[in-house]
């Protein structure tokens, strides 16, 4: 059991105004050799938190974070007026506007990058999941996932101003690098469409391999165009042109979640993001071959490349930390601290063109105070099989484990148990059901601390996973490890 609280160097470039319009649909961008300038921004969206952290790249320097609303129990309040678990990130060609969405409560922030301010926020259908800029700037795309729709914001107004229908649950939205189309993946159908950017009509379908993609991204040559399965850990990779083939489909492991792309001297290569496996795996996009593993911490969610290449950047959903990979190593060369349970990760060129650009920014504070812990099968605790975060709440903590190694699409339950192998009377968190990965993200709310690191003499309770019968939990079938 430890308390994270690391630090972090964070590298990157300058994007172009070419490689800041095609920014929009991660890895599209094609920013050249810029070099990193104290104007540009690294955002992250914190969930438990309701948080952005604001890190400047050219001195490696967290400046602190747009709070946008409050952690629970506050935000549970039927007079709360903040914003509630802060998950997607997109940003305006000119970036001098941030789109954060707030899942918890349908919402969409417009943030002033100078300032760090909200100067509007657009409320919409239920569980927005992400927002992204048309090239031209002139609309915000928000895929409504709660529901059966695109909105379609004026990005001069912020009004709504249209929607585009779909089948029910679109995940995500990113443009091709000419503008004419929008991908939409989705998230409860087993289909990603392909809508004309201009007239908003359903111009093409491709057949997802499962229903469930969180993510979706166009290659830096505008040739692909790959989507994440996180239920089922794969990648699936199609042609970004007519008739939008399927071209490829990987196994990547349980709980993939984010994709993104580098130019390198290597080629062009794609970083997956593997959860439970607390990697980032890398493929060539010419290949398909695997061309590296890089270790990092607990739960690895977003990513975004800096324009050149050199570098790319990883919440850790976990760790509550942002990675830093070296692209020419491949390997982690330093982390960050920021909010709790980042999701959404973006690079903004030319942010901030005036002056030191934190004002509105609140420290970080208490917003890295967790307990991370790891669970392993009785008779292999050597081998950490899911990881589980306590975020601080005050008096609270959010529970998060990013659960793996268990039989696929069975019922299973998150429990306490008086004794540390999980005999005896359990005490059930919360039930839940492993996807076809063997893999879960379980979330309970409590609190958990004090009793699961508890002080000699006090006592003492113990993290644990068993099987789910009808009478109540079973086999326990991974515990906690001291």
């Amino acid at each position: 059991m430890t308390n994270r609280v690391l630090t972090l160097v964070l590298l990157g470039t300058m994007l172009t105004p070419l490689g800041a319009l095609a920014g929009q649909a991660p890895g599209s961008a094609d920013g050249g050799d810029r070099p990193i300038s104290s104007k540009d921004r690294v955002y992250a969206a914190e969930q438990f938190s309701n948080t952005i952290s604001v890190t400047d790249p050219s001195t490696n320097t967290l400046l602190g974070l747009i709070r946008l609303g409050d952690p629970q129990p506050s935000s549970l309040s039927p007079l709360y007026k903040g914003q509630l678990l802060v998950h997607g990130l997109g940003f305006a060609p000119d970036g001098k506007t941030l789109a954060a969405v707030s899942i918890g409560s349908n919402s969409v922030s417009f943030i002033d990058t100078a300032t760090n301010a909200v100067k509007h926020t657009t409320y919409l259908g239920r569980s927005p999941h992400e927002a992204f800029y048309t090239p031209d700037g002139s609309e915000v795309w928000v895929t409504v996932r709660g529901e059966d729709y695109v909105a379609v914001i004026d990005a001069a107004t912020f009004a709504e101003k249209t929607r585009i229908k779909l089948p029910a649950g679109p995940g995500m939205t990113i443009f091709s690098r000419d503008g004419a189309y929008s991908y939409i993946c989705s998230s409860f159908n087993p289909e990603t469409v392909v809508v004309s950017t201009k007239d908003h009509q359903i111009v093409g379908k491709v057949k997802q391999e499962s229903p469930f993609c969180p993510n979706i991204a166009a290659t830096p040559d505008g040739k692909q165009v790959w989507l994440t399965l996180k239920d089922v850990g794969k990648v699936q990779v199609f042609d970004a042109k007519p008739p939008f083939k399927v071209i490829k489909t990987m196994d990547t492991g349980p709980l993939t979640n984010h994709v993104n792309f580098a130019r390198t001297d290597k080629g062009q290569l794609a970083y997956v993001t593997v959860g439970v496996l607390n990697q980032i795996k890398v493929f060539d996009t010419a290949s398909f071959e695997q061309v590296a593993t890089i270790p990092v911490g607990n739960l690895p969610h977003g990513l975004w490349p800096s324009a050149d290449g050199t570098r790319v950047y990883v919440g850790l959903e976990n760790d509550d930390n942002l990675a830093v990979i070296d692209t020419a190593a491949q390997r982690v060369v330093a982390n960050v601290p920021i909010g709790q349970a980042p999701q959404a990760l973006v690079y903004v060129p030319d942010a901030v063109t005036e002056g030191p650009g934190t004002e509105n920014l609140q420290p970080l504070g208490d917003a890295t105070a967790a307990t991370t812990l790891r669970l392993a099968a009785p008779g292999d605790q050597e081998k950490t099989i899911t990881s589980v975060t306590l975020f601080d709440q005050g008096l609270l903590q959010v529970i998060q484990a990013g659960v793996g190694g268990l039989e696929p699409k069975q019922p299973y339950v998150l429990a306490l148990s008086a004794n540390a192998d999980g005999s005896g009377p359990l005490q059930p968190l919360a039930k839940f059901k492993s996807n076809p990965a063997g893999a879960a993200v379980v979330n309970a709310l409590g609190p958990i601390r004090h009793i699961v690191a508890a002080d000699a003499g006090e006592a003492r309770r113990y993290l644990v996973i068993a099987r789910q019968g009808e009478d109540g939990p079973g086999e326990i079938v991974q515990a906690q490890v001291e």
